[in-house]
């Protein structure tokens, strides 16, 4: 049963669950129905502390039982930060107008608030009022401070955390509106202009004095003297071993192993050979920095696309399983006849929680029940575990068990169809329908390192647009190594001289000062070269060529004024792996709270970064470990009063660092 059939809701043939509302739908109903007063439950309102991770949750209230003042509520958007902390809560101001009282009509009250001064205000938001004695809303709120209660508590469990990926240009693509008509954009030309002539002098003056543009060119030589070839196959290769992981989650559906047992085991052992034999063949092949540099980064972006492919479907694959197993008891369930006399048979009807019937089934609805269930019930009490091991064992069952009973497993199972589907529109993309080879290979050449079922594509491949960005490729890695061979060869060479003259380490590190500041200027420009490079070009070059229409490949780094802006916005690719298969996986899988949570997303970020310098200098000493982990005390300075609203300090702070971070590395690693 693996056709997109199987994924359709589940037809209701006994009873018809009642259509509901979720808590999005709160402004149209009560605005309409029920504009009356919203009182003291809106009151205590909790905000989560802040964390440097990304938002998305909604705000808890607390719901009370005695008459309610008019109170007055306005929308406000959520802020997008690191952490999964609590959005800014809505924005409650008390009414004024006398005429607005718990005395008078809906009808009356309807009709104030028809006029403009009710639905806008000076920002052009609009304002409503709903009743204190719906029993709608106060379920709404109830799940709403059981939500912020759950997010305080270490033993919360979360669902792989859903990525919204949309149409989008990067910064600084000719195609983004916003930046073609920035105030900023011939600042952004003459760079570009400034650096071509600078780039043409350096080339006369080499070619006056070498006979050669590019110098003495050591850097091309060394780039291309062996094992070209050699690295382009075993980058190929490298690529097609990633299929292993599509085999893992084919053996899983196939009920040959069991994800949540075996399934991430093998998984997880797997990806530690990969990775260890992509560093283990720079060091075999012994090959110059230039290949080592690029294999080790593509060997980390597989092994990142290979554990979201992974995880995501075996997180799928435990909903399939469950699912179908919810359709063969609704099998046994309808062969059951009823007991003319009342059953007792438990769990009675009474017993049982339906109120979620009333809300349409959803994957967001089946996430919050579960979230609600195992914090108020032990495991042993869930509904459907009780009703299936009551058909199962054939028990007497009366007319109103047997409705219940459907019902509720209808629900749960149409529930289940909706995370099957996740944000994918084709029934060809629905799980298990994705677990094609097609799929999986199409996926890792996608420039995103987080999967997902579906993409929002563009319709066809601008050849123009694919040949104006190669160019810019190949200019700037011509510019990068003229810049290379000028100004940060000859300082290598001269670390190089100094250990085989015999210098001391006192002796070099006199010379310390002096060669870190001989290479700020040039590893700046090289830094940000690498950056636009790699997010502007190369990605730019594979969206286009894949169709793939989310471009957001980066966002405005430069005006970071703390070191956690920064983590976002400089690589929103790899942001996203590690929020949600580091730092919301931590979070659910080892029960920690949110702080521990970035703790481990730093403490593993700066270990791969390690991993790359010790590849590139085949020496382990820990300099960017261990400057990378000072970013949290430097992050929590920035939230103190002093420097919270210091946007310009901040930001200096932060350009100090990344001016002076890359050549002090550097400098530490050639002189100890």
């Amino acid at each position: 049963m693996s056709s997109a059939e199987e994924l359709r809701p589940v037809p209701h043939s006994r009873d018809q669950i009642a259509g509901g509302f979720n808590a999005h739908d709160v402004h149209s109903k009560h605005e309409t129905q029920h504009p009356a007063a919203l009182a003291e439950a809106l009151k205590a309102v909790r905000r989560a502390p802040d964390t440097p991770s990304d938002s998305n949750s909604d705000s808890g209230y607390e719901a009370r039982d005695k008459p309610l003042q008019s109170v007055l509520l306005r929308r406000r958007a959520e802020i997008d930060s690191y952490d999964n902390s609590a959005s800014d809560t809505p924005e409650i101001l008390p009414l004024d107008n006398p005429e607005l009282d718990q005395k008078s009509s809906p009808e009356q009250l309807h009709q104030s608030l028809s006029t403009p001064e009710f639905h806008s205000s000076s920002s052009g938001k609009k304002t409503y009022v709903v009743a204190s004695d719906d029993a709608e809303l106060r379920e709404i709120l109830r799940r709403g401070l059981e939500r912020e209660r759950e997010k305080l508590s270490p033993n919360r469990r979360e669902k792989l955390r859903d990525m919204v990926f949309t149409r989008q240009f990067s910064a600084f693509d000719r195609q983004n509106q916003d930046a073609a008509n920035s105030p900023f954009h011939g600042f952004y030309v003459l760079f570009w202009i400034g650096l071509a002539i600078y780039i043409i002098k350096m080339g006369a003056e080499n070619w006056r004095k070498t006979g050669n543009p590019l110098g003495t060119n050591e850097i091309m030589k060394s780039m291309f003297r062996r094992d070209v070839v050699v690295l382009l196959f075993s980058d190929g290769v490298m690529c097609g071993l990633t299929g292993v992981s599509w085999v893992i989650q084919r053996l899983v559906f196939l009920h040959y192993i069991d994800w949540n047992r075996s399934g991430w085991v093998l998984q997880n052992i797997w990806q530690t050979f990969f990775i260890a034999s992509v560093v283990g063949l720079t060091l075999v092949r012994d090959w110059p920095w230039t290949h080592t540099v690029f294999f080790v980064l593509h060997g980390l972006v597989m092994l990142m696309k290979q554990h979201s492919y992974a995880f995501y479907n075996g997180h799928l694959s435990s909903l399939y399983k469950k699912r179908q197993s919810l359709l063969l008891k609704l099998k046994q369930l309808e062969s059951i006849s009823p007991v003319t006399s009342p059953s007792l048979t438990s769990p009675r009807v009474s017993a049982l929680s339906t109120s979620h019937l009333a809300h349409p089934p959803s994957a967001d609805e089946y996430q919050e029940r579960r979230r609600s269930l195992s914090k108020s019930r032990p495991a042993d009490q869930n509904d459907i575990e009780n009703i299936s091991r009551v058909i199962e064992a054939e028990n007497p069952l009366d007319m109103e068990q047997l409705q219940i009973f459907e019902r509720l497993i209808k629900w749960e199972a149409d529930a289940l169809t909706d995370e099957l589907r996740g944000k994918a529109t084709d029934p060809t993309h629905y799980y298990p329908n994705n677990l094609t080879l097609m799929n999986h290979y199409e996926y890792i050449v996608l420039p995103t390192v987080v999967y997902e079922l579906q993409y929002p594509r563009s319709e066809t491949i601008n050849w123009l647009y694919v040949a104006e960005k190669t160019c810019a490729l190949f200019g700037i890695i011509f510019v990068m190594i003229m810049i290379s061979q000028a100004f940060i060869y000859p300082v290598v060479m001269r670390t190089v001289y100094m250990k085989e003259a015999g210098w001391t380490v006192a002796q070099r590190f006199r010379e310390f000062p002096w060669l870190l500041s001989d290479l700020i200027f040039p590893f700046m420009m090289e830094y940000l070269l690498a950056w636009y490079l790699i997010w502007e070009t190369v990605l730019n070059i594979l969206a286009e060529l894949t169709c793939f229409a989310d471009r957001s490949f980066y966002d405005a780094w430069w005006n970071s004024v703390s070191w956690d802006q920064y983590a976002r916005d400089w690589n929103r690719p790899v942001h996203n792996f590690l929020l949600r298969h580091v730092y919301h996986s931590s979070i659910s899988s080892m029960r920690v709270n949110k702080h521990t949570a970035t703790l481990i997303t730093f403490f593993l970020s700066a270990c791969v970064h390690e991993l790359v310098m010790w590849c590139i200098f085949k020496k382990l000493r820990g300099y960017l470990l261990i400057l990378q982990m000072c970013q949290l005390p430097l992050v929590r300075m920035s939230r103190t009063k002093w420097l919270r609203n210091q946007k310009t300090v901040g930001n200096m702070i932060f350009w100090i660092g990344i001016f002076t971070g890359p050549s002090l590395l550097c400098s530490l690693y050639l002189i100890l």
